[in-house]
């Protein structure tokens, strides 16, 4: 099949700007590794070292709580299911690092176990979770393994639940962290909205006082960044203090990755400025309403020869704050396109190019089905082509 591209006069989408080009806004930080994108419009606001291997520490927690959430939605994992902490575990995992402060042999609900992966970092209850699931630990991480290798994570490798150091086996980078942020916001925004924004969680108790103990979540953007609702931060001496953190304000999110840093201080203070930097410094410039056709896409062996090109959800560009720059766009899909088509199917992607700044490429839909061709139309359809009609 041959590709494509439809320019789009300005008189049919009427956004086109006559201001000039104005350059990207400027960010510095000290953190070794640094991501910043719009989920809104899929634009990456600014990259840093973003495709280094490195380990995540408690960053691949995320990765395991994916696994857990997609069991969920598919029935295959239920929140109020049991799972053992076997004595085993225990031994090896209630005082390594950051601990849900389980008790041997207690029984504790997948809910639960999320909220202390989550909010506690526990690597106690990632590694419970996982045998609860897997049966061991290493068979669980082929599962996240399996899942990144789905989601595209593709500088990824999971070697544990919880991130404990493993000689280099586990290693992620900050593009991928913000793949698998995105990942899971999108695919599961009601666990996510569930489980991520807790500010404490409170389990077990305390020796000889017997009192419970409350940890706080430590997401450095909770309650310091408006919308800021998740993610999961990260800390070993091997990888630093590192975030993958995200935030909503005004319709546009944000996920941002940083990592390296040495201290949870400079952690926290970067990751607010480095967030507000990407609300302020960047503005959403609406272009096409969700439904609203802009184009249409030629059609082979349909019962229509052509289909209508719509966006699926609002659509915007992101551009520097305060301006508005020249948007050239074009439609591209590689077509024509083989029936059958179903209605909400991703067949083209609408291409918005702003002086100075990358492409951007915003998926478009297919506005209603179109099945194949009957035997008479698949027949003329032959019969056209042969005589190049």
């Amino acid at each position: 099949m041959s590709s494509r591209q439809k320019l789009l006069a300005a008189a049919v989408v009427a956004i086109a700007a006559t201001c000039p080009a104005v350059a990207a806004p400027e960010f510095q930080t000290p953190a070794p590794v640094a991501y910043l994108q719009d989920l809104s419009s899929g634009t990456i606001l600014y990259q840093k070292d973003a495709d280094r291997r490195m380990p995540p520490a408690s960053l691949a927690k995320m990765m395991t709580v994916y696994v857990a959430f997609e069991m969920i939605k598919s029935g295959e994992l239920k929140l109020d299911q049991k799972m053992p902490v076997r004595p085993e575990t225990w031994r090896a995992w209630h005082s390594q690092g950051s601990t849900m402060f389980l008790s041997s042999g207690e029984e504790v609900s997948v809910e639960n176990l999320l909220k202390g992966i989550v909010t506690l970092s526990g690597n106690d209850a990632c590694v419970v979770l996982a045998e609860g699931i897997s049966g061991t630990e290493s068979a669980f991480t082929e599962r996240m393994n399996r899942a990144a290798q789905k989601l595209g994570l593709t500088n990824s490798h999971f070697g544990t639940a919880n991130g404990w150091p493993d000689n280099g086996v586990t290693y992620v980078t900050a593009r991928d962290l913000a793949k698998l942020a995105s990942a899971t916001i999108q695919n599961y925004p009601d666990l996510y909205k569930r489980f991520y924004s807790l500010r404490s969680f409170t389990w077990g108790k305390t020796l000889g006082g017997e009192k419970p103990i409350d940890q706080a979540n430590r997401d450095p953007l909770l309650g310091r960044v408006s919308g800021a609702d998740g993610l999961k931060t990260g800390h070993t001496d091997e990888a630093g203090y590192g975030f993958t953190g995200s935030a909503m304000q005004n319709g546009r999110r944000l996920v941002l990755v940083m990592a390296g840093f040495g201290s949870s201080g400079q952690r926290a203070e970067e990751s607010v400025k480095f967030m507000e930097w990407g609300f302020r410094a960047w503005q959403a410039k609406p272009i096409l309403a969700k439904g609203k056709q802009i184009e249409t896409a030629e059609v082979q062996l349909g019962s229509s020869s052509s289909v209508g090109l719509v966006a699926a959800n609002d659509l915007s560009a992101t551009v520097p704050a305060g301006t508005a720059g020249e948007m050239k766009l074009s439609v591209q899909y590689d077509g024509p396109i083989k029936a059958p088509i179903k209605a909400g199917q991703h067949i083209a992607d609408l291409v918005v190019v702003t002086p100075g700044m990358p492409a951007e490429r915003l998926p478009l839909v297919a506005a209603n089905d179109v099945s194949e061709a009957g035997f008479f139309g698949r027949a003329w359809a032959g019969l056209m082509g042969l005589f190049g009609g």
